[in-house]
């Protein structure tokens, strides 16, 4: 228990977010589990799953709230983190749209939010939001897992101590990051946050792909979708979909 927050610890978990799912009534309005042994987790773009048991900080909120703008949730998420990051370890992350979390240009953190309801019948609904942070992975684990575009604390510096970390990190993401912080949020939707995520986000001002098209991302709207203008002279906005940044994994 942390403050007046539900923070359960599980000693491993096949997701974090599968076992919120089944387990939505023992979590009030602000909650949270975690581990540092993720054995099934769900890899980005149907990647097979890669566990860094003890070396990463796998957790999920659990928010049954009435938010103005769950749809908008990841990008706050994205922002939050980032602060977290910042104040335990000094880190200076940046947002890759929608909510990848980069450091020196490489990612460190990934974010998958989702709703669902509890399996009993009249049971609570609510939104999941799924975080991974990478804290101490050495470079090899990257290498073998085939994610030369990643990286962990430790790699880039910061002095780790992952399951002491993993503890305040996941107080300081309950306490913080989805209850207090996130009040303004909760009323207002991504207005509330969109300067400073705008501020975080690497692609503005970068030439980027997307499904459809290309062109150079020149702003994030009120409703959180990447505002593109098109090489071809037209403006779209991008709301779902892998983009690729210029200068950003690869992308060239």
């Amino acid at each position: 228990m942390s403050g007046l927050n539900t923070l359960i610890r599980l000693p491993a978990a096949d997701s974090t977010n599968a076992w919120a799912k089944a387990n939505l009534d023992r979590f009030g309005p602000v909650g949270a589990v975690y581990t540092t042994n993720q054995t099934a987790g769900r890899g980005r773009l149907g990647r097979a799953w890669a566990n860094a048991a003890g070396q990463a900080l796998y957790y999920t909120a659990v928010l049954r709230l009435p938010l103005a703008d769950p749809g908008a949730l990841p990008l706050y998420a994205s922002l939050a983190v980032a602060a977290a990051l910042r104040r335990q370890y000094g880190a200076d992350c940046q947002i890759k749209w929608p909510n990848d979390l980069l450091l020196h240009g490489k990612k460190i953190v990934g974010i998958l939010c989702e709703s669902c309801r509890s399996p009993e019948p009249g049971g609570p609904r609510a939104i999941l939001c799924g975080i991974g942070v990478n804290l101490a992975q050495p470079a090899e684990y990257f290498a073998q897992n085939g994610l030369p575009h990643a990286t962990s604390l430790a790699l880039e510096g910061a002095a780790v101590h992952p399951e002491a970390d993993a503890d305040a990190l996941a107080a300081a993401l309950t306490d913080f990051a989805f209850d207090r912080d996130i009040y303004a949020f909760e009323r207002e939707g991504f207005a509330a946050c969109r300067g400073a995520y705008k501020a975080a986000c690497v692609n503005l001002g970068r030439h980027v792909l997307y499904d459809g098209g290309a062109g150079t991302a020149v702003d994030v709207d009120e409703a959180g979708r990447l505002v593109v203008q098109e090489d071809g002279g037209g403006a779209r906005r991008v709301f779902t979909g892998e983009v690729s940044v210029r200068g950003i994994y690869g992308a060239v």
